[in-house]
């Protein structure tokens, strides 16, 4: 389905540019809050949470003004994680929660991530309605005067998003006598995951918590593994945690410096619950999901099924097929049983939870091994080159030539104006050859 605003994980892009500057914004809110108003109910409600990108403070009070026009209430919760917003949304029984964030992006872009009454994120259907929205005549979805939404700051988004994840695990749980090094990449997750932590008990190392508005992901978190396997060292520490900038993704880092993927995560956790009888169905993967992991969930007996990239396209998948876990490599994770979409530090709490009993990070994620994969990101300023006659020809010379020994998956990213070209292979000459192939016709 062909979006105008919408990519893979809500909308984003170069702030001041086409589609993330005041003006948008002002109608993606009069829009979404057009679209989530109901008549069943006496008090429309929006829950606006943001990362800590200098660009929030142009962005969030365009979004309020266009949210409040359509005649939505607004409650700002200030820096809180993605998770932290779909949670709140849900218990709050809210209308609809937008996250303003760019991910694991760089300060100077932004964007929006939507998410309904239950916190789930939009369907592509959904998307499509509010973009019509957006593309008619503002003033068509203005409210009256007396019915103009009014707004109001909570500062208890932190506090009340950690207690809902402590209640999914038993009262005595607890992190005494556990050093943990968290890196919140100067991002949402930077008051939350260092007070969860040290509320269990633990001995926090946090690094990636002084953010200025344009430290964001800047040589930190999840996309900087580097800087967590040097502070994990450093302090001797029995584990490493590595949010995004705006917490939904997560790396880990064990006791002896190896960093842990989402494949990795999720291989060691779907191991544990089927033993425990907590797995419902199988895996949900994607396209970029290694093929080391899919080898080895057969092995185990364990359903795996790719989905598109992206946690809402895995949760979609999780849905249709009645299975509670799934995610990908880059480390969103989705623990059905506990939440609607990606969250690292759930993630880091269901980990930690299962080493309460003295049990090496190191043996815990020592699951499966990898397939060697190569991944090289091009950037483009036409992603639509994908669709050239060449570039089509050069895939389908490079998959007959990998047949039966690895694989090649090339794809425009949704997020980012790049082209993503990844192969697997035990045999490294012959994954470079066809990469080349590829990546010659696309450069």
């Amino acid at each position: 389905m062909i979006k105008k605003y919408f990519g893979t994980d809500g909308i984003r892009g170069l702030v001041n540019s086409r589609n993330i500057n005041g003006d948008m914004f002002f109608k993606f809110g009069l829009a979404s809050g057009t679209h989530f108003k109901t008549q069943k109910k006496k008090k429309q409600i929006a829950i606006i949470a943001k990362d800590t990108r200098l660009s929030g403070y142009t962005l969030e009070p365009a979004l309020v003004s266009g949210l409040t026009s359509a005649g939505m209430h607004v409650y700002t919760m200030g820096p809180l994680p993605t998770n932290g917003l779909a949670m709140l949304t849900k218990s709050m029984k809210a209308n609809m929660g937008i996250m303003i964030t760019a991910s694991h992006n760089p300060y100077y872009e932004n964007g929006l991530k939507l998410f309904g009454p239950d916190g789930l994120k939009l369907s592509d259907k959904i998307e499509k309605k509010i973009e019509s929205l957006i593309d008619k005549r503002i003033e068509n979805n203005f409210s009256r005067p007396k019915e103009l939404g009014r707004v109001k700051r909570l500062e208890s988004g932190n506090k009340d998003y950690i207690k809902i994840l402590k209640k999914n695990f038993p009262r005595d749980f607890n992190l005494k006598g556990l050093r943990i090094v968290i890196d919140c990449a100067n991002g949402a997750g930077y008051k939350a995951g260092p007070e969860l932590l040290k509320s269990l008990g633990a001995k926090v190392i946090a690094i990636g918590i002084k953010p200025n508005g344009l430290n964001i992901n800047l040589n930190c978190g999840s996309t900087f593994p580097n800087k967590i396997k040097l502070a994990v060292k450093k302090y001797k520490a029995h584990i490493g945690i590595s949010l995004d900038g705006d917490a939904d993704r997560i790396i880990m880092c064990d006791e002896k410096g190896d960093i842990i993927d989402g494949d990795q995560i999720i291989a060691a956790l779907a191991i544990r619950w089927k033993k425990k009888n907590m797995l419902k169905g199988g895996v949900i993967g994607t396209l970029m999901s290694n093929y080391g992991l899919e080898k080895f969930f057969k092995s185990q007996e364990i359903k795996f099924i790719r989905a598109n990239v992206g946690d809402r396209y895995v949760k979609e998948k999780m849905q249709k097929n009645d299975f509670n876990l799934g995610g990908e490599q880059s480390g969103h994770i989705i623990l059905g049983k506990f939440a609607t979409t990606g969250d690292g530090l759930l993630v880091a709490l269901e980990v930690l939870f299962s080493l309460r009993k003295g049990k090496k990070a190191s043996n815990f994620f020592n699951t499966f091994k990898k397939t060697p994969q190569v991944l090289e990101n091009i950037e483009v300023k036409d992603k639509s080159i994908i669709n050239n006659l060449d570039i089509k020809n050069s895939i389908k010379t490079a998959e007959k030539l990998m047949k039966g020994q690895g694989r090649i998956l090339v794809r425009a990213s949704g997020t980012e104006s790049k082209i993503r070209v990844m192969g697997e292979s035990e045999n490294s000459k012959l994954l470079q050859k066809c990469l080349n192939i590829i990546l010659r016709k696309v450069k």
